[in-house]
């Protein structure tokens, strides 16, 4: 068999039914994700040991199979015929390999067109601070950092520098100038590649994921210092978010870190995509503005009286997701049973719906 023709048959068919991913596991059918589901390709044979093995070395270099078979999974990046590319993960589970492959689109579009509030574009024009964009994994939040780098890129002559694992979106330079590093194959980590940026005359800097102590250290000490950093992190709202970043820091380091995160913290986006009743998917979200108040809260560690700040702040321009899920049921964009089911406070949404 010719893995490589497989394999252009596989992306050909995510592509074509629009969806987000594909899965490839021995002794199952090769399945896609189109709008939240899981949809076995029953046109394709199951997938047998050798067919996921040879399916792997079509996707990845041998630097990457050789970090594969030393740890058992591996990050990676493919780029396909047609300009798409796409994240990849391959692991092992019970002996057997499985590969997961997520479509990043060619094109990066604008905030407007991905039913993003418009209000994202202050937190794109900042000179500096630290802006996070939050929510479970498959949620859209690389999608939604790169349609805020690709405004800043149009608008303005800033030096911008993305730290990926793998390289996601590939920008085409216009006003800025756009180096994209790699971690483990341009540089080691992500906290090496933050400390790097300041030798390198930075304005603008997207870290992929916060991954550990020394890479948050080196994103708030950044922002402090006069750079915008925009980045990620997998957790569901605006105040578990800031009590992930201080509790991964020993307890005689955390008082420091809430000072740091209070003066350059700017906003917390999280977002949830929710099947729409026409199909496809629309994103729901809650924005946190530090403020006074916010900032106040988090000196004090007092994290937990954030959620009150954001529902009784849209006047300062907060967003609550509940408020934001029962828009969208009103709007006859959703149903209400997928509003409570993606809902954190079901027992609040009530009250809205």
């Amino acid at each position: 068999m010719e893995y490589q023709t497989l394999l252009n048959e596989l992306i050909d068919s995510v592509i074509a039914q629009r969806g987000s991913d594909l899965h490839l596991s021995e002794g199952r059918n090769p399945t896609i994700r189109v709008d939240g589901e899981l949809i076995p390709l029953l046109n394709k044979k199951v997938l047998s040991k050798q067919d996921t093995d040879e399916l792997l070395m079509a996707l990845v270099t041998k630097e990457k199979k050789e970090t594969f078979d030393n740890r058992q999974e591996v990050d990676f990046g493919y780029q396909y015929k047609d300009g798409n590319r796409f994240r990849g993960n391959a692991f092992v589970q019970q002996g057997k390999v499985g590969i997961v492959l997520r479509l990043i689109p060619e094109e990066i579009k604008s905030l407007k067109e991905l039913n993003l509030p418009v209000i994202l574009e202050t937190f794109a024009r900042k000179k500096q601070g630290f802006f996070l964009v939050v929510g479970p994994v498959g949620q859209g939040k690389s999608t939604t950092l790169a349609s805020m780098i690709e405004l800043i890129n149009q608008e303005r002559a800033e030096h911008i520098i993305t730290i990926e694992n793998p390289v996601e979106y590939i920008y085409e330079q216009k006003k800025s100038i756009i180096d994209q590093r790699e971690v483990g194959l341009d540089t080691e980590t992500f906290s090496d590649a933050l400390l790097g940026t300041f030798r390198q005359d930075v304005d603008v800097i997207l870290v992929g994921e916060m991954r550990g102590k020394n890479t948050i250290s080196a994103a708030v000490t950044a922002a402090e210092t006069g750079h915008l950093v925009l980045s990620t992190l997998h957790t569901n709202d605006a105040s578990q978010t800031i009590d992930r970043i201080i509790d991964s820091f020993p307890a005689e380091q955390q008082g420091q870190i809430r000072l740091q995160l209070a003066s350059s913290l700017v906003g917390i986006f999280s977002q949830r995509l929710i099947p729409k009743i026409s199909g496809g998917m629309i994103p729901a979200h809650e924005l946190l503005i530090n403020n006074n108040a916010v900032s106040n809260l988090i000196r004090e560690n007092r994290t937990h009286e954030i959620q009150n700040v954001i529902e009784t702040g849209s006047e300062h321009g907060m967003v609550d997701m509940n408020r934001s899920l029962a828009d969208l049921v009103r709007n006859g964009e959703i149903t209400a049973e997928n509003a409570y089911l993606y809902s954190l406070r079901p027992s609040g949404l009530e009250k809205l719906i």
